[in-house]
């Protein structure tokens, strides 16, 4: 296992249980909105029973138990709002405190042979969904052992045997009313469940392709970084023996092969250079240091380098941003805009362009060019390594970093098609990650 793995697998564990916390303090949201739902349920349930139907129910001491319920909810929602994590045994005794209260309910409104007894499948269908199998057989036989309690210490409600009269009967309109209530409440609050937890899987299979690209990443940055090394002293040699020659009478005698030495000797200083930025972005410094910029300038001057380096037959730059901020001079953020360029210049030989502008405290660069433009398949899997249209292996590579770059300094980048051909690509960043931090 790489150290990139070793390390990336801690922090998906620690998001991991972070996601588990958050999951289960969604949960119990969705429990204190259930208890209001109940409260007010059985507030109405009470008084259309009571004024309605005519039965006689304590008043006082149900009204009570509805009392100490709110208390309860109210407490859990001010629980949640410390923002405190939410521990399983919490939910285990939020159900356990919901089954009490029914328990004692029913033994003041006819016990076992109250239609509402059944609200128990309610409590035990929760507890499925919601907590560990341990958890929920405990408060399975919780409710069997208040059922059987009801059986023999409730007393019965005086209702009339009117059980031939079907619909007409009191008996089965309560049933029926708790059978209406139980399936409401357990669609509604399953398909809730059911959406929190689709929405963590998917937070988690994000994370896991974020790891897997992050530890992607790592490597391609070890080979090039071991790369720049072995380049170093080769490129030295060259540039050695090239300042020999530039002395020699075969040579200065020889204006169009003096010419080319010199051009040979300024390509191999731009490879040094660009192995020096290899280095520097992996940390070790030859000789070079990033600075202190600003916006402007670091794009003027990565346009011109840019330019002198490569055979654009028109750049077409415009620069909107406006007031001139301070930033840090980033080696891997002018290398971002590099690839854009160069995959832009591959696309379009001669055309490319470049606009710059700033939309609030954000940093907005977009890239253009006149050529075919990307392709469905690409859109699909924008940002994935190895999805390219130049039609060689190894391609994509540099939108994929580029991507990686911008969430890591918590922007993003957006590719469209033109409408009259050819394709752009907008790096958005935030200029609080580009700012120079003060020490």
């Amino acid at each position: 296992m790489t150290d990139s793995a070793a390390a990336s697998k801690p922090r998906l564990l620690t998001q991991n249980a972070a996601d588990t916390d958050d999951t289960a303090s969604k949960n119990m949201r969705q429990l204190i909105q259930l208890r209001w739902m109940a409260v007010l349920g059985q507030l109405l349930t009470i008084l259309v029973t009571h004024y309605g139907f005519g039965v006689e129910l304590p008043l006082r001491q149900m009204l009570s138990v509805l009392a100490g319920l709110l208390v309860f909810n109210a407490l859990s929602l001010l629980s949640l709002a410390f923002r405190r994590p939410v521990y399983r045994g919490e939910l285990f005794v939020a159900l356990l405190v919901d089954m009490g209260t029914l328990t004692y309910q029913l033994y003041l409104s006819g016990g076992a042979t109250n239609p509402f007894v059944f609200l128990y499948l309610l409590q035990v269908g929760l507890a499925a969904v919601l907590l560990a199998g341990r958890w929920a057989w405990t408060l399975l036989v919780v409710a069997t052992g208040c059922f059987l309690w009801l059986a023999v210490a409730g007393h019965p409600l005086a209702l009339p045997q009117d059980l031939h009269l079907g619909l007409g009967s009191v008996y089965v309109q309560g049933m029926l009313i708790c059978f209406i209530l139980n399936a409401v409440l357990l669609l509604v609050f399953l398909n809730r469940i059911t959406r929190t937890r689709r929405e963590r899987d998917a937070h988690l299979a994000e994370l896991r392709q974020r790891a897997a690209e992050e530890e992607h990443i790592v490597r391609m940055g070890l080979l090039a970084s071991g790369a720049a090394h072995e380049l170093g002293t080769p490129l030295s040699t060259i540039a050695v023996i090239l300042g020999d020659w530039r002395y020699m009478p075969a040579f200065t005698s020889d204006p169009d092969l003096y010419q080319e030495i010199q051009e040979m000797q300024a390509q191999v200083q731009r490879c040094k250079s660009i192995v020096s930025d290899i280095l520097l972005s992996a940390g070790e410094t030859r000789g070079e240091s990033s600075g202190e910029t600003t916006v402007c300038e670091f794009l003027d001057e990565l346009v011109a380098e840019w330019q002198a380096g490569r055979p654009v037959k028109h750049l077409n730059y415009d620069n909107h941003f406006g007031e001139d901020l301070d930033i840090a001079s980033d080696s891997v953020l002018k290398q971002t805009l590099y690839n854009l360029l160069d995959n832009a210049l591959e696309a379009s030989p001669d055309w490319v362009g470049l606009e710059a502008g700033r939309e609030g405290d954000t940093l907005r660069i977009t890239v253009r060019d006149r050529g075919p433009g990307f392709s469905q398949e690409i859109f699909d899997r924008l940002g994935r390594p190895y999805q390219s249209t130049k039609g060689r292996a190894g391609g994509g590579l540099g939108l994929f970093l580029v991507m990686n770059v911008a969430r890591t300094l918590g922007g993003d980048v957006q590719a469209s098609n033109n409408p009259g051909g050819g394709a752009e690509v907008t790096l958005s960043l935030p200029l609080d990650a580009l700012a120079l931090k003060e020490d």
